[in-house]
Parts: C-alpha cells; sequence; structure tokens
C-alpha cells in the first residue's frame, strides 16, 4: 500500500465569511449545495454583509429554483451561448432538465451568436407582459488532466462596484486539481496494471438535491466522482499510449470515494490490495426485486435454473457463474453484468431463464453477472449513496471493459472472458443477447468540460433502447429480430409512454437523439465484426440509480426483450 496524497482543504464558504468586512456585499458563485449557500448568506448579513451566494453547477436549473417567479408566466425563451472549444448544445444540456420543471409552459431553447457565459431569461406573462433576466453561468477556458481544451464551470467573486467580476478558485476545484496532479506526478512504473486499488477518499460536505423530475437529482459528490474516475482512466490511456476513450486500457481498479460530511474537506489518495468479499443485501422474491440481487442469491437462482455449470475467475479471485441449458433449439446466449453498476440486466437475465427452462427443447447460456468485481464495487459504493451512478463500478478489477479482451490480446488476463467463449463453443450459439443499462439521470463531468468525453450520446436518459451489431451478410436478420422484439416491447403497459416522454425531454436538451425508431423504440443497427457470434443484441434500460417500482418495470423490460428475442430467433434461424 503506497500513500499518495493527503490533504485537507478550508471550505470556500467559510472563507467568505471569515474574510467579509460589515459593508462590503458581494455576489458569488460556488459548489456548494443550496442549504450550506443560505446557511452562509444569513451569517454574512449578522456581520453587516449583503450577500447572494448562488451554485456554480447547474447555474441555470439553480435560478428558476431559488430565484425566478413563474407566477403569472405562461411561455419562457432561454437564449443560450455557444463556444468555439465546446459542443453546441452544451449550454443547453448544462440547463437539463428544466423544460420539465416549470409545469405546462412553454419553453424554447435559441442558440446566440455569442460565447459570452451567461443566459438570457425572457418571461412572458398571461397579460403579454415580459420579463427579461441575465443569470450569469460562470466558466473557464483551460487545458484539463487529458492535456485536452475544456470549458468547464468555475466559481465567481463579483464585489461592489465591479461588475464583471473575477474568478474564485474554489474549494471544489482546487482539491480536483491538486489531487490528480499528485496521481499524475506519482512514479507508476512502465506496465499495465499499475496497482491493485487505487482509492480515492474525499469528504465533501455537499448534499443531494432531488429534482421534480423522474430519478433526477443534483449530486456534486456524484459529479465529482465522475470526473476524478474518468479524468484518471483518461491520464492512464495517455500514459500507456493508448487514445482517449480506449477500452482495452488496464490500470487497476480505480475507485473515487465520495463521502458526505458536515463541513471538513479532506482527500487522501493511496493504492490498496483487492478484496474478494461481497457487501450482499437481503434476499429477495426475485421478480419482484426491488435493488440489485444479492450474488448469494444469484448463483441459488442459477442452481434452481439447472443445466451444465461452468465457470470462470476474476482477478480478484472472485468467480464468475454461467449454466448451459442443452437443447433443441436454436441456441442463444443471454448475459448480463459486463458493466456492473448496469443494474436490472442480471435479475431480467434470470427471470428470462427460469421461464425458458421450463419449456421443452429450449438451448441456451445464462451469465446473469459476468462483472463480479465490479458487482463487488457497486454493492461497497451503494452503502454510501445509493442513488449515484458510479462508473468506478462499470469495469473489471483490471479497469478494462471485459467486452474488449480477445484471446489474442488479453495475454494472462482473459479472466471473465473465457464465460463467453465457453458460453459460445457449448452452444455453438449464433445470437448473444447483452443486457445493459445507463445512467437514468443526468451524467456530468463538471470539472472536465461538463460533457462526459467519448460518451456525450449516455448524457441524458432517453428510454429503453436497443442495438443491435452483426457480421456482414446478417443484416437482414437484425432488421427481422428488431421489428420482431420491438413489437413484443410494445406491448408492456406503460413502456412506450415511458420512452416518449423520455425522448421528448431529451430532444428539447439535447437534440435529435441520432437513433432510427422501430415500432416506438430507439434502435441502432451496425455491422461489428468485434463480436465472435454474428449477432449481438444489446439492451440499453436506463437503470444504473433506480429503486422500488422502477427497478421492477426495468427487469421486466429485460426479462420481456429476452424472452421476445429467444422466441423471434427460433423464426428466423428456421426460415434461413
Amino acid at each position: 500500500m503506497a500513500m499518495i496524497f493527503e490533504r485537507r482543504f478550508e471550505r470556500t464558504l467559510s472563507r467568505l465569511v471569515a474574510d467579509a468586512k460589515p459593508g462590503q456585499n458581494f455576489e458569488a458563485w460556488t459548489f456548494d449545495d443550496r442549504e450550506s449557500r443560505q446557511q452562509a448568506e444569513r451569517e454574512l448579513r449578522e456581520k453587516g454583509v449583503q450577500a447572494r451566494i448562488r451554485s456554480a453547477y447547474k447555474p441555470l436549473v439553480n435560478a428558476f429554483i431559488e430565484e425566478i417567479d413563474l407566477h403569472d408566466v405562461n411561455a419562457i425563451e432561454i437564449r443560450y451561448p455557444v463556444h468555439p472549444n465546446a459542443p453546441d448544445n452544451r449550454f443547453r444540456l448544462e440547463a437539463y432538465p428544466l423544460a420539465a420543471m416549470v409545469g405546462n409552459r412553454e419553453i424554447t431553447f435559441v442558440a446566440r451568436a455569442d460565447s459570452d457565459f451567461h443566459y438570457d431569461v425572457l418571461l412572458k406573462g398571461n397579460a403579454g407582459q415580459e420579463r427579461r433576466s441575465k443569470v450569469l453561468a460562470p466558466n473557464r477556458v483551460h487545458v484539463d488532466a487529458a492535456e485536452e481544451t475544456s470549458v468547464s464551470p468555475t466559481g465567481w467573486l463579483i464585489r461592489d462596484g465591479d461588475a464583471a467580476g473575477e474568478r474564485l478558485a474554489t474549494d471544489y476545484e482546487q482539491l480536483f486539481e491538486e489531487t490528480i496532479n499528485a496521481v499524475t506526478h506519482f512514479d507508476w512504473g512502465a506496465s499495465e496494471p499499475y496497482f491493485e486499488e487505487l482509492n480515492i477518499r474525499v469528504a465533501l460536505p455537499a448534499l443531494d438535491e432531488t429534482l421534480p423530475v423522474g430519478d433526477e437529482v443534483m449530486s456534486l459528490r456524484e459529479a465529482l466522482h465522475e470526473d476524478f474516475y474518468f479524468s484518471l482512466l483518461e491520464f492512464f490511456q495517455k500514459k500507456s499510449g493508448r487514445p482517449l476513450g480506449d477500452r482495452g486500457l488496464k490500470p487497476g481498479q480505480i475507485v473515487p470515494q465520495i463521502l458526505p460530511s458536515s463541513g471538513d474537506i479532506f482527500v487522501r489518495v493511496e493504492t490498496q490490495p483487492l478484496t474478494s468479499r461481497y457487501w450482499d443485501g437481503a434476499e429477495q422474491q426475485i421478480e419482484a426485486a426491488t435493488e440489485p440481487v444479492a450474488v448469494q442469491q444469484i448463483e441459488a437462482e442459477l442452481k434452481e435454473i439447472g443445466g451444465e455449470a461452468f465457470e470462470a475467475l476474476t482477478r480478484s479471485g472472485r468467480t464468475v457463474r454461467a449454466r448451459y441449458i442443452k437443447g433443441r433449439d436454436a441456441a442463444v446466449m443471454i448475459s448480463g453484468g459486463q458493466h456492473a453498476n448496469e443494474t436490472t440486466g442480471g435479475a431480467g437475465a434470470l427471470r428470462a431463464a427460469r421461464r425458458l427452462a421450463k419449456l421443452e427443447g429450449v438451448h441456451f447460456t445464462i451469465s446473469p453477472l459476468e462483472n463480479p468485481d465490479g458487482y463487488a464495487l457497486h454493492q461497497r459504493l451503494r452503502r454510501d449513496s445509493p442513488r449515484h451512478m458510479y462508473h468506478a463500478a462499470r469495469y473489471t478489477a483490471l479497469g478494462d471493459d471485459l467486452e474488449y479482451r480477445t484471446e489474442e490480446t488479453a495475454g494472462p488476463y482473459l479472466f471473465e472472458k473465457k464465460i463467453r467463449f465457453q458460453a459460445e463453443s457449448l452452444s455453438g450459439a449464433r445470437l448473444h443477447v447483452n443486457l445493459h443499462g445507463y445512467p437514468a439521470h443526468e451524467w456530468t463531468r463538471p470539472l472536465s468540460g461538463y460533457v462526459p468525453r467519448n460518451f456525450a450520446m449516455w448524457t441524458l436518459p432517453k428510454g429503453f433502447f436497443l442495438i443491435a451489431r452483426y457480421h456482414s451478410g446478417w443484416a437482414a436478420q437484425a432488421e427481422q429480430l428488431l421489428d420482431k422484439v420491438t413489437r413484443h416491447l410494445g406491448a408492456i403497459p406503460g413502456l412506450l409512454n415511458y420512452n416518449d416522454r423520455q425522448i421528448a425531454l431529451y430532444e428539447i436538451h439535447a437534440g435529435e437523439t441520432g437513433f432510427r425508431i422501430i415500432n416506438g423504440f430507439p434502435c441502432l443497427a451496425n455491422i461489428d465484426d468485434r463480436h465472435t457470434v454474428p449477432m449481438t443484441l444489446i439492451t440499453e434500460y436506463p437503470d444504473e440509480t433506480i429503486y422500488g417500482d422502477a427497478f421492477i418495470a426495468g427487469h421486466t423490460a429485460q426479462m420481456e426483450t429476452v424472452l421476445s428475442a429467444y422466441s423471434a430467433w427460433q423464426e428466423i434461424m428456421a426460415s434461413s
């Protein structure tokens, strides 16, 4: 175990209060929750200082929550900047999910021709009256940890008599920059993996704020987790000579733990050994599971399904377990949990397999938890804040996406990927149904350009959708499969309406989805020879932070996809 960095930081709000003098009024933008900012304002008033402290994170959304009165308003126009170093829709994305927070009022977003960091807000009244205001959105243009030019939110301070103001280097930004600097200047050696676990433990006094839209929440702690995780992945990608976004990188397991505190701001960075334990919850009735299923229960469910057991080991020594049910049908591989923070696939796979196993002649493999190292990390992190998406648990303990390992390139690190090769070898399957998910609420990286680099299409939820990847010559079968499966899914009560709501909100804030709509479901279909089976059907349900009835709806959609794909595949193969 190596200690890399440790430091306490003075809280920006505390410094603003301590330095204030009577009559020296000001406005400030900081990375703090609403309760903390308002408490600082009260303390300043007691010192004879009139201050308005706003949020540097999602300032327009916070302005509508805290300051903008919509009484007698029936239409809203937002004019937003377009900066040459940011995506054209960057500031429209940052306004998400405002369009769903203003009731039935008409809202339009108009791109301005300039890049000045503010929104122009026009409120139109029922009697024709208009009110105009300007909402500052402090940002800075900088070179980020990946050595890329980014436009990122920043702190700001405007004192009386200074209309423009100046950048305020906040505790949130300082903590991030100094920690990244310490990690990037550490001697990591020359070869992957560089460590077992790289643990970044942060105490941050920031409360999450739930928004009245779906699963949406504003969370400074979640955003910091995401920015630490992906910024460090990008550093190690560059260190290893790989391109940004390369999923074959094997640095080790990067684990940002951003914990709530009562006021202290603290960071400790150290390497730690991997463990092989789980943090299982209670057993649930699988058909009505309201949260991710315990590993012990997953293993018990597999035993009940029966068939031939096969398995593979992970880097940490955990076991990937699977079953093979041999029959006369055209074989199908079913898997879940490749990305372990995508939580509904495993339960959906098990529910589908339970039903299939009761039928005569069925032929399939079932591997509901392909990435147990990531799943254990997800269990561990969820104990602190269950509604955070935790992309640190997305990949394996090697730090890579197991999808991108091959027998030719993995060397001694094939590990979890063996389960797929075994499944294909045992069954001869030509179809792999691979159950996935993605964020159920907005995903941001506020200190590195706001929009997650290389994942822009995943930043907002847009309903349940399907991706078909196929080998050359299999396009017709892919189209048949998507048509049959989406027709079946369309009969699930409420699912099409759920999709329509999310897509409509997505298009207001992000633009077109870029997907084809097949029977009401967004779909992508493309040739991809990376997969060894000729046809792969991938599900994407917005599930990373959902629980209760929403979780049940998610794994029900996953189950129905498997069942309909299995049935459709029998028809397609019989006619091919």
